[in-house]
């Protein structure tokens, strides 16, 4: 099987939740850290961390994973789409993090999952999208459950010329997925969690209880 490499955003505000979403309680850890751990044990080969708003409180709790690189997205406060670019840059550009075994030169990534940091997803989730994804070759997988999209996307990485090339006029990704809507694999798991997506203190305090 091929390698897949992650973008992991946490450069927002959190502005409808009232504190930062990355530093939440999650499973024992915070968010950010758990996602984290679930991306590597899951298998993902790099995993770049978007920060921006509070970066110096974040960037701290990685420093004991070394398949991480952090990079900074000076314009989050324009959107998620600036922060999607600013990941996408770095792994484009091969960025070597210098505690890490994990660059371009030594891993040819046949994917890329784009996730972001209020959307907790277990290894086994995450796992069963990658070897589902790699198996059909498809361009696009995108999770289900009870018909309902979800996430983590991955995209293959023949897409990457096209991903760098999202704007914000265009709805980023969306105009990715949109063009190749005819070649999407659309994955149905047996788990609501592709559906969780932590906006609010109501949303969070629902999900914590039932996790």
């Amino acid at each position: 099987m091929g390698a897949v490499a992650a973008l992991l955003l946490a450069a927002g505000e959190s502005s409808r939740m009232g504190e930062l979403k990355a530093l939440l309680p999650w499973q024992g850890s915070t968010l950010l850290q758990y996602q984290v751990s679930a991306l590597a044990e899951a298998g993902v080969s790099r995993i770049v961390v978007v920060l921006g708003h509070q970066a110096h409180r974040l960037e701290p709790l990685l420093k004991d994973h070394p398949e991480i690189y952090c990079t900074h997205n000076p314009d989050y406060q324009k959107g998620k789409i600036t922060s999607v670019m600013a990941g996408l840059r770095a792994l484009h550009e091969g960025i070597r993090d210098p505690r890490s075994r994990h660059t371009s030169e030594n891993t040819q990534e046949e994917a890329l999952l784009v996730l972001n940091v209020d959307q907790p997803r277990s290894p086994t989730t995450i796992r069963r999208l990658i070897d589902n994804h790699l198996a059909s070759k498809a361009l696009i997988t995108i999770p289900t459950y009870g018909g309902k999209g979800g996430h983590p996307t991955i995209f293959s990485t023949v897409l990457l010329p096209e991903l760098l090339e999202i704007s914000e006029d265009t709805q980023g990704l969306k105009a990715v997925v949109r063009r190749h809507h005819t070649q999407i694999q659309q994955i149905e798991l047996d788990t609501s969690e592709v559906l969780l997506d932590l906006n609010t203190p109501e949303d969070y305090e629902q999900a914590f209880s039932a996790s």
